[in-house]
């Protein structure tokens, strides 16, 4: 995966917003500190089966929001 931001007019500020965002919509930050340590499988499997009941949740929530 590569992650290309382009620089204009040496408007650097700008450039550093869009790779920040980038690198927060793809999850890398999130993934390095997750593989910082060392994560038991068990608790792996639990964070992410809570990670998939959030996201469950929200996109539920999104639905009842929308027929309302």
């Amino acid at each position: 995966m590569v992650l290309e931001v382009r620089v204009f007019n040496n408007n650097v500020e700008k450039a550093m917003r869009k790779l920040k965002r980038k690198v927060q919509r793809e999850g890398l930050l999130k993934e390095l500190k997750q593989r910082q340590f060392y994560e038991k499988p068990s608790l792996k499997r639990q964070r992410k089966l809570k990670e998939a009941v959030r996201k469950h949740r929200k996109l539920m929530k999104r639905r009842e929001a929308l027929n309302d």
